[in-house]
């Protein structure tokens, strides 16, 4: 008897902490940039900053980014990267695909030389898109 009063609890604090690892993050965007390859392979110049309104959620518990812009896009995580800490930025890549099927790489980056700035990267092979984005509750 004495073992199931230890047990139990241990089993039920276990799963409770399980359970708060994957959170739904809530980032609100200010404005997005887009580049290109063009015809010879090589990578365009970014466009003109655009400022806009846009909610991007990073859900951990259904393994999904949804950016609510005009379209709304939906990313399926199919595999997270390893947190990679450098002198001025920390980066976490996710492997994803696109509601059509198209695999990219989402890149969550955070520039700690710019007072812990973030930003979104959305990278296919052929363009890239950048939100600058701020936490939100």
């Amino acid at each position: 008897m004495k073992f199931i009063k230890i047990i139990v609890p241990f089993f039920l604090i276990f799963f409770s902490i399980q359970d708060i690892s994957a959170q739904v993050y809530r980032f609100k965007a200010d404005s997005f940039s887009i580049i290109e390859k063009n015809t010879n392979g090589k990578w365009g110049k970014w466009s003109d900053v655009n400022k806009i309104p846009v909610v991007i959620t990073l859900d951990g518990t259904k393994d999904r980014i949804v950016i609510n812009s005009q379209e709304i896009q939906i990313y399926n995580i199919l595999a997270y990267g390893e947190k990679v800490v450098e002198k001025n930025k920390e980066t976490i890549p996710m492997k994803c695909a696109d509601n059509s099927g198209g695999l990219c790489t989402i890149f969550i980056v955070t520039r700690t030389n710019e007072g812990n700035r973030k930003q979104f990267y959305i990278n296919y092979d052929d363009v890239k898109i950048v939100y600058n984005v701020n936490v939100s509750k």
